[in-house]
This record gives structure tokens, C-alpha cells and sequence, in this order.
């Protein structure tokens, strides 16, 4: 296994816990809420794109 895939594992697993625990916290305004969905959405893209250039290198 090497360095490239260590870092994806280790950015959705560390990005998962993140996200899970600000969920837990978030208050039910409307501004956290937009910041919410549009980092969940950057940290979703951002751990495709990692293991879809994984898989590319192997």
C-alpha cells in the first residue's frame, strides 16, 4: 500500500469524524446550515477525486 493511499483512507476517515461531530454541534440557523452542506460537499469531492487518482495509479 502506498502513500497515496494512506492519504485518502486517512483524509475520509479523519474529514468523516469532522463532519460527524460538527453535525452533532451545528445550531439550526440558516447560515451554519449553507457552510455545513457546502463543506460536506467539498470534503465528498475532495475523497472521490483522491481514490479515483488512487485507482489510477495502480
Amino acid at each position: 500500500m502506498n502513500f497515496l493511499l494512506w492519504t485518502a483512507v486517512s483524509f475520509f476517515i479523519i474529514g468523516f469524524s469532522v463532519l460527524a461531530l460538527l453535525k452533532r454541534k451545528r445550531n439550526h440557523r440558516m447560515e451554519p446550515t449553507i457552510w455545513f452542506i457546502l463543506g460536506t460537499t467539498a470534503w465528498g469531492v475532495t475523497s472521490i477525486m483522491l481514490f479515483a487518482w488512487w485507482f489510477t495509479t495502480i
